[in-house]
């Protein structure tokens, strides 16, 4: 198995983080940084994207509504990055010109690489693409280089969530509309696969899942039939539903329980999933938290 590492000295290790300091302040300064990507971001993990989907996908459940999600994931993600489509998108989209841009440049371009297996030692091959591993700017570099998905996906009308390399695309209709759902379903995944294509990325379909989830009453409306993403296909996976039932379940018990809470600390649980996650940090032990924070993984590894 063969990792890649970035050899940089240390001056440039500590260059890198105060051009990053610059940059995150540029961005979000400016509002351009993507809202609803949580990789490589402070006050983000993945505990606050799988809170955001799960919260607005009970929602639409519990509201009578039927509502689809796709996993979509990346292969070599950082590997593929594309130079000179990078600058021309730190340039056109956010704003990034004259000696920024150039030091950009110098950053990325001029870059080699070679092979070593113990003292063999292959020659050096000049890269066009690829941000260095293991880099303090690689992660907030691949969030620009991505950034632009975002408008693709909501312009079919879908909500999107991203973590880094891991995409969220998921949407909500009424039973009845389950057929519309799924043609536009298709046409923004089609049209996510041939984005990725134009900016040198390659979706990984082995690990790209679909759901579709609904009460008991809806079940038998459900699509189980594979959709289609460029040369592949996906098959929908129902066991979402037992994972939506699960915490569902325990939003149950604890709105039951809540009376003895008082009326600040229940205004201050905005989502469904906010609020069960705070009423377990109170009530289950120690041991247990890690087990309620991680069931919905669980069931769909052992699935």
């Amino acid at each position: 198995m063969f990792s890649h590492t970035a050899q940089s000295p240390v001056v440039l290790k500590l260059l890198e983080r105060i051009v990053a300091q610059q940059l995150n302040i540029y961005l979000t300064s400016s509002n351009l940084l993507p809202s609803l990507q949580s990789g490589f971001r402070s006050s983000h993990s993945t505990e606050t994207a799988v809170l955001r989907v799960l919260s607005d996908l009970l929602k639409a459940v519990d509201g009578g509504d039927v509502a689809t999600l796709v996993l979509l994931d990346l292969s070599a993600a950082f590997d593929t990055v594309d130079y000179s489509i990078l600058r021309l998108q730190l340039q056109l989209t956010f704003g990034l010109d004259g000696q920024v841009l150039a030091w950009f440049r110098s950053f990325l371009h001029g870059r080699s690489q070679y092979v070593r297996r113990g003292m063999l030692k292959s020659s050096s091959v000049l890269l066009i693409c690829r941000l260095p591993q293991g880099s303090v700017l690689g992660p907030i570099l691949f969030i620009l280089y991505t950034a632009g998905l975002i408008g693709l996906i909501e312009k079919h009308g879908f909500h999107r969530h991203l973590y880094a390399d891991d995409m969220q695309v998921y949407g909500r209709c009424t039973p009845s509309a389950i057929p519309h759902l799924q043609q536009h379903l298709l046409a923004c995944i089609d049209e996510v696969h041939s984005w990725m294509r134009s900016n040198r990325l390659q979706l990984n379909f082995n690990k790209s899942e679909l759901f579709w989830c609904a009460t008991a009453r809806w079940q038998h409306q459900l699509p189980t039939c594979p959709i289609r993403i460029g040369p592949d296909t996906i098959t929908p996976y129902r066991r979402l539903f037992e994972i939506l039932k699960f915490i569902s379940t325990q939003i149950s018990a604890c709105r039951r329980m809540s009376s003895g809470l008082s009326q600040a600390a229940l205004q201050s649980c905005t989502s469904y999933a906010a609020f069960g996650v705070w009423f377990h940090r109170l009530c289950i032990s120690y041991w247990s938290l890690p087990l309620f924070y991680h069931s919905w993984i669980t069931v769909m590894d052992t699935g």
